[in-house]
């Protein structure tokens, strides 16, 4: 078997699938906007969103085209195996990491600045200047970076003396890693951003009125400087179990009243009560499972080595062809699950809202968000159940305002 050609032909089918999205994102300008969510634009305003939809679009596919570009072009001139001469089987890993990570990092700076700083600028979204964009871009190729390569040495480490025990041992591994980094989420984020006690007042004393009546302690309220890089609004509240740290974009302050604040925290407060991270949890553990068994067969299979110009296993190159040619064929699988499971929780969160009497905030608050991100309006419903995480805002206030009656 020929294994370069059975991967670029995998390869060129999983480009397929990414501009199949890509068109159906870009044929969404062409469908008519659902009725209850005509208000979100006036006229001006929804022809500054097709604007910026067609400029996001083309965008993304052009990153697309060049992304698949670069890396056919890898895999089928036999470059890699020529950035690793050595023959230390880490030293061998490394190299290839590194030149992939580092390919990655400049290509991604170059469309993340086109992406922020050029388009999101032209659009009154982006809040970074060139010296913060540049920090962001470093600090997050070291942290990529550190972990990547963490992760293949410990892999080479653990196979190298447990052979196919590794199998078991490696997904536990990387499902305490999964856990891991939700825990550290807010270290990580004070790494970019920085946060702020919100002073007393009254929403702060409704936002803990409405945890502590659910059974939750507030261990504080934070406001988060979102506006340093972007001026779209956000909110969570992050911590395990029932004590709750929640945090405010300093944007969501500004744009938003009291009671819609509250509302999009009733919604965040219903994923808490229905425990939707602790229901994600078994399809994010198979999601592990099943990218540790594809490096596991892909490292086994010594054979397919020569084929790529590689003298014998190369970790490293394992690991790169997992991520650009056998995870984009498994992912679209694995995605119509998890989304299809996030789209019912966001439902249930909504419902939640509803029930704390936050209805017509809520509904408020999601068409204030929206506009305010120039959001798509009426995406095609085969590219929602393909790929958004999230029902549309449509879909979300029909189902807010059929609760709401009952």
């Amino acid at each position: 078997m020929d294994f370069k050609l059975l991967s670029l032909l995998l390869y060129a089918a999983a480009f397929l699938y990414r501009l199949l999205l890509s068109f159906l994102d870009w044929r969404s300008k062409d469908n008519p906007v659902p009725e209850n969510v005509r208000d979100v634009y006036d006229g001006e305003k929804y022809a500054r969103w097709l604007k910026y939809h067609g400029e996001t679009c083309a965008l993304d596919l052009v990153e697309t085209v060049t992304e698949f570009v670069i890396y056919f072009a890898l895999l089928a001139f036999d470059v890699l195996p020529r950035l690793a001469p050595s023959g230390n089987v880490y030293l061998a890993a490394v190299e290839v990491l590194l030149f992939v990570l580092v390919l990655d990092a400049v290509a991604g700076a170059v469309f993340s600045y086109v992406g922020s700083m050029v388009i999101d600028e032209k659009y009154g979204f982006n809040k970074r200047t060139m010296k913060t964009f540049v920090i962001d871009q470093i600090r997050s190729f070291l942290i990529s970076g550190v972990l990547t390569l963490g992760m293949v040495c410990l892999f080479i480490l653990i196979y190298e003396a447990l052979g196919d025990w590794t199998l078991l041992l490696f997904s536990g591994i990387m499902a305490l890693f999964l856990l891991g980094l939700a825990a550290l989420h807010p270290v990580f984020s004070k790494l970019f951003n920085k946060f702020t006690p919100m002073p007393d007042g009254e929403l702060r004393e409704k936002l803990t009125a409405l945890l502590t009546a659910n059974g939750y302690t507030v261990r504080q309220i934070q406001v988060m400087d979102g506006s340093r890089r972007d001026s779209r609004a956000n909110a969570y509240f992050s911590g395990f179990g029932k004590m709750k740290t929640i945090v405010l974009y300093d944007t969501l302050l500004d744009t938003m009243t009291t009671d819609e604040i509250v509302a999009v925290f009733a919604h965040e407060l219903g994923h808490g009560l229905h425990k939707d991270t602790l229901r994600s949890m078994p399809l994010s553990v198979l999601q592990v499972v099943v990218i540790v068994l594809a490096v596991w067969l892909t490292v086994r299979t010594g054979v397919l080595y020569p084929d790529f110009g590689f003298a014998g296993v190369n970790y490293g190159f394992a690991y790169v062809l997992v991520s650009i040619v056998e995870l984009p064929l498994l992912t679209p699988l694995l995605s119509l699950m998890s989304n299809a499971l996030t789209r019912r929780a966001e439902y249930r969160a909504d419902a939640h809202a509803v029930k704390e009497g936050c209805g017509r905030d809520l509904v408020t608050a999601l068409k204030k968000l929206s506009s305010d991100s120039l959001s798509d309006l009426a995406p095609s419903p085969l590219l929602v159940k393909l790929y958004y995480s999230h029902p549309t805002l449509s879909q979300r206030i029909a189902a807010i305002e059929k609760a709401d009656t009952k």
